[in-house]
């Protein structure tokens, strides 16, 4: 359940679109970090009293390691105006009211009102928020030009703006525009379900190919079916009946600890090779040796399903490398970072240099 408490703001650490990171004080605890947004809660200031959830401090989160604002009473935001009818983080206490693309009030509404193809875009689908930036980066490196529209699932964060990652990529030009889908919010475009998602990325946002993942957290409990990135494997049927074209990126890992996760890990198997119904591009890393040649072995049954693509990977790590220095992202998953995991990262962008060849 939730743990409430209140705090005083010490100060303000930074700041990116969306988002505020705060020094909070919280009773004789000392200080924590906190994090507000201020369009649902108030912009807080120094020396403000805030309500706060605790809950991920109590629970020692990575991902969502913050105390959360829910309040600043003495500094509250306006009210909302204009047009706008969908509630998102419904019947919680910070349920949001946005336009969504799909509504009848959108300016959008006719163009997709009776949409239904994507004419062959390709969408290129990964099990968590950390593949967005490689995936960008061995597409971009064939492609660059191309427009891309990263598509936000609800299975992990539900605001877009706890993404650092999207405001730099954005900010760097490596990524066009984001749309927020389910009961996440804060896109640049809103979307009721994953299917309309994908329509306004192709024909509101002129998408060449859609990077489709969830929000930054993944929520897993070492079960076969428990685990949020089943989703994956539903956003390829999604892909496929809108007559897209779904690449299935893999889950890869040589640097976790767990070994439900060590090689190609059991949520892309779980979700591509039992829920994903319809036919996928599998790009499978050519990572070379033991490793590799264990990738390959277990990606392999995939391939009654779906089409197993080899990918090369030479060239990619300096890619990736390039990637964190222009595009001032940070790679990490899990709490590795690239050299720690390289076999993540490479795999990622192998599935976004395959991405690239299908755009011609």
């Amino acid at each position: 359940m939730i743990r409430w408490r209140k705090g005083t703001v010490e100060g303000i650490r930074r700041e990116w679109p969306g988002a505020v990171e705060l020094d909070v004080v919280i009773g004789d605890d000392g200080a924590h970090r906190a994090l507000a947004y201020p369009d649902l809660v108030g912009r807080p200031e120094p020396g403000d009293t805030v309500l706060l959830n605790t809950t991920a401090l109590a629970l020692g989160l990575g991902t969502g390691g913050y105390a959360m604002v829910v309040a600043v009473p003495d500094r509250l935001p306006p009210d909302p105006t204009g047009p706008g009818h969908l509630v998102k983080a419904r019947y919680t206490p910070l349920q949001a009211t946005v336009l969504g693309a799909d509504e009848q009030d959108s300016p959008h509404h006719e163009t997709l009102r009776d949409a239904d193809s994507l004419g062959g875009m390709p969408v290129v689908v990964a099990d968590l928020h950390s593949a967005l930036a490689p995936i960008l980066a061995g597409l971009l490196a064939a492609r660059p030009g191309a427009r891309i529209v990263y598509l936000m699932q609800d299975g992990g964060a539900l605001p877009s703006w706890f993404s650092m990652s999207i405001a730099r990529l954005k900010d760097a030009g490596a990524l066009a525009a984001t749309v927020t889908a389910g009961q996440a919010f804060g896109g640049d475009l809103e979307a009721v379900t994953v299917h309309t998602g994908l329509l306004g990325a192709r024909l509101v946002l002129d998408a060449d190919a859609v990077v489709l993942a969830q929000g930054p957290g993944n929520l897993g409990t070492g079960t076969k079916w428990g685990f949020s990135g089943v989703s994956a494997g539903e956003a390829v049927n999604a892909a496929s009946i809108l007559d897209g074209r779904p690449v299935a990126s893999l889950r890869v890992s040589e640097g976790d600890k767990r070994e439900r996760h060590i090689g190609v890990s059991h949520h892309s198997l779980t979700a591509y090779g039992r829920v994903a119904l319809a036919r996928a591009d599998v790009p499978v890393p050519e990572l070379g040796g033991a490793f590799g040649a264990r990738v390959a072995a277990e990606a392999a049954p995939l391939g009654d399903r779906h089409a197993l693509v080899p990918v090369p990977v030479d060239g990619l790590h300096d890619t990736l490398r390039a990637a964190e220095k222009d595009w001032g992202v940070r790679l990490s998953t899990m709490g590795r970072r690239l050299d720690e995991d390289l076999a993540y990262f490479l795999t990622a962008a192998a599935a976004g240099r395959h991405t690239a060849a299908l755009l011609g």
